[in-house]
């Protein structure tokens, strides 16, 4: 923590794209809304490995990791006090001395079908083609719909719009969450329902990641945190952890709290042609969300293990 005058500076990291300037906003909107004049902030743009490469599958250069390793150095190197992540984006395991502090208020979990020539999945033409980066995106649409054709779409949310209006596909999917955090909440066609594509772990939740040594920051913005969501993404994320995820493997999570103690979970893991889904879901303590996600994780490798991790025969 820098203090240049009697106010506190909070140096935010962020990537340069505008959903993750939107989400750095939202944090530090929340922050001055809280500590006024008391906090003064500085935004650090860095742009990360993800951001440069465009052209290949996340699955075939590196997995999550790539739209946050620059900012973790950044903050080991002490150029920056929080980086603000998409969760999603996270990969399971943090670097030993780094730590998600805080969870904001989770946005829409749903997945986004997005099309000028049909009304939602279901009504896309035989041979159709729909555009996505996400490998569980591509592996629901394969197992309701193998007629369809996908292709690589890469970038962030206004490239890959664009490419849907310059007919690269006739459709694609994208969070909720983002859409409407970019006011773009006018561009979805139709809200897949979480009962027919389950989300990514951690979709549509804003985390902030610490130094784990650093007790000045982490008392200021744990005032932000939302407890539903850290227990939904403590769920979640342990799920992810347990099956090793990465961009690899087809993995989806959703757990909700009930406000009184409870959570319930719901897991999948498919193939990466659609083929076969495994599911399972849980009940139980809030307090025991982590314990949950890695139980449900288990049960799932061991009846889909190798038919959806492969390597691991």
């Amino acid at each position: 923590m820098k203090n240049h005058s009697d106010a506190r500076q909070i140096r935010i990291g962020t990537r340069g794209s505008a959903l993750a300037l939107a989400q750095a906003t939202e944090v530090q909107n929340r922050l001055a809304a809280i500590y006024g004049d008391e906090v003064q902030f500085e935004r650090v743009v860095i742009k990360t490995t993800g951001d440069k490469i465009l052209d290949k599958a996340l699955s075939l250069v590196g997995g999550k990791g790539l739209f946050t390793k620059e900012l973790e150095e950044a903050l080991f190197a002490d150029q920056i006090d929080i980086a603000v992540h998409s969760m999603k984006d996270v990969q399971a395991f943090l670097p030993d001395g780094l730590e998600i502090a805080c969870n904001l208020p989770r946005e829409d979990v749903r997945d986004a079908f997005i099309s000028t020539k049909a009304k939602s999945l279901s009504d896309l033409p035989e041979g159709a083609v729909v555009g996505t980066a996400s490998i569980r995106r591509e592996a629901f649409i394969k197992n309701k719909r193998p007629d369809l054709k996908t292709v690589l779409f890469r970038g962030n949310v206004q490239s890959r719009l664009r490419k849907l209006e310059e007919g690269v596909a006739d459709a694609t999917l994208l969070a909720s969450a983002g859409l409407n955090r970019l006011g773009l909440s006018d561009r979805i066609t139709d809200h897949i329902p979480v009962e027919e594509m389950l989300p990514a772990p951690a979709q549509g939740a804003i985390g902030i990641e610490i130094r784990s040594d650093d007790q000045v920051t982490r008392e200021l913005i744990m005032a932000l945190h939302d407890e539903a969501t850290g227990y939904a993404i403590n769920a979640e994320r342990a799920f992810l952890s347990e099956l090793d995820g990465s961009c690899r493997t087809p993995i989806a999570a959703l757990a909700r709290y009930d406000g009184h103690g409870k959570i319930s979970f719901k897991g999948s893991i498919l193939t990466p042609d659609g083929a076969r889904i495994y599911e399972t879901t849980r009940e139980g303590s809030a307090n025991d969300a982590a314990a949950m996600g890695k139980d449900a994780a288990k049960e799932l490798f061991a009846v889909g293990g190798k038919d959806c991790f492969p390597a691991t025969e």
